[in-house]
This record gives structure tokens, C-alpha cells and sequence, in this order.
């Protein structure tokens, strides 16, 4: 699979982040700024494009293009821990996150326990309940319009941590987690993510 992860507008330990990807066979991946991808000549290659960016309050005209772009050509797209947060005005970017007021509070350093809630999921299955630090956010949590595959009860915590949904012709997961190395180097982390990107993508493997 042919991958794109977008970043920008946001610190994160970058070569902890890139070891990530690096640690999934069968992935290849770039990592670039959005407005790089917006002008990539590659960008209706991709698989799966993963965003990780927190561009803040819209998108410009030509970053909203290439996103609807993404879903009208049916490519999967995945939103990660911070990117669920980002274009917080955008209607449309909150229809694919499937909640509709992202406004958030955050808690760094918090520990918890990870439930798997659809166990048949092909991101899910076979994968049992874990513990995991990570930053997490208190926001509202995606709703029955969602399939819910991971879960957690925490006070700092939203409640529904990962989550797919469709959006026009396009597979999408969202993932609250993945702050920093605590969470990168978490296998349970890694697994699901690569998982995640494999459903979108539609990988038949």
C-alpha cells in the first residue's frame, strides 16, 4: 500500500512518529505538510492518506478541494489523536469526524485501559483489551451513525476512542490516541492503526 501522512500546525516527535509507519510491512509511506500534499502530483495515488494536522479554523479553498477531492475518488482516510481536532468550523470535516461539536479539553501523561467493543471488526478482531498512556481529550464522543470499535471509561477521556464511519465514497477511521512515543511505541497502538490503514485502503491482504 501507497500511503500519505499529513502534518503541519503541530509539534510531534517526528523520527518516533515515522518509526510507526516504518515498522508496518507491506506500507510505504511519505510524510508531508498539507500544503505539500495539496500540490502533490501523487496525491490520487494513495491508498490511504492519514492526517495528523491541526489547521485551525478553516481550511483554505485549495486544502478543502483536496480533501473532498480524497473522497470523491474513495480514497481511506484516517484522523489521528490531533487531526480530530483540526478545521473545528468546518461542517464538512465535523460530518466526517462524525461529531458535531469538537470543541475539547485535553490531559497529558493519563493511563487507561483500552476495550475492544466490536470484536469483529477486520480492525478489531482477535485484538484483546490493553493499557496505554496517551494524551486524551474530553469532547463529545462520535454517535450511532459510527461504528464504535474501542472504548475506554477514564474522567479525562471522551469516551469512544477509535471509530469508522463513511463519508461519501470514502472508508474513514478516527483514532484519539498517538501524542507522543508513549503511545508510538505502544504494539496495541501500532496494530490498530496499521489496521485502520489497511481497511480504509481497502487491502484485501
Amino acid at each position: 500500500m501507497q500511503i500519505a501522512v499529513v502534518t503541519g500546525e503541530h509539534g510531534f516527535q517526528e523520527k518516533q512518529f515515522d518509526a510507526v509507519f516504518e515498522s508496518m510491512d507491506s506500507i510505504q509511506f511519505v510524510r508531508q505538510d498539507l500544503d505539500v500534499f495539496v500540490d502533490d502530483p501523487s496525491q490520487k495515488d494513495y491508498d490511504t492518506v492519514v492526517f495528523y494536522n491541526f489547521h485551525r479554523p478553516y481550511p483554505t479553498a485549495a486544502q478543502a478541494a483536496a480533501i473532498f477531492s480524497l473522497t470523491e475518488r474513495g480514497q481511506g482516510i484516517v484522523i489521528l489523536h490531533h487531526a480530530i481536532l483540526a478545521f473545528p468550523k468546518w461542517g464538512a470535516y465535523s460530518d466526517m469526524c462524525g461529531i458535531a461539536d469538537r470543541r475539547f479539553g485535553y490531559y497529558p501523561r493519563q493511563t487507561f485501559d483500552v476495550h475492544i467493543a466490536n470484536t469483529t471488526h477486520p480492525i478489531t478482531a482477535g485484538m484483546t483489551d490493553w493499557e496505554m498512556g496517551d494524551e486524551t481529550y474530553t469532547m463529545d464522543s462520535t454517535g450511532e451513525d459510527s461504528d464504535i470499535l474501542l472504548t475506554v471509561k477514564h474522567p479525562n477521556s471522551m469516551e469512544v476512542l477509535g471509530w469508522t464511519r463513511e463519508y461519501r465514497n470514502s472508508r474513514i477511521f478516527c483514532l484519539q490516541s498517538g501524542h507522543d512515543d508513549v503511545t508510538f511505541s505502544n504494539p496495541n497502538f501500532r496494530e490498530v492503526l496499521k489496521r485502520g490503514i489497511q481497511w480504509t485502503g481497502r487491502d484485501k491482504r
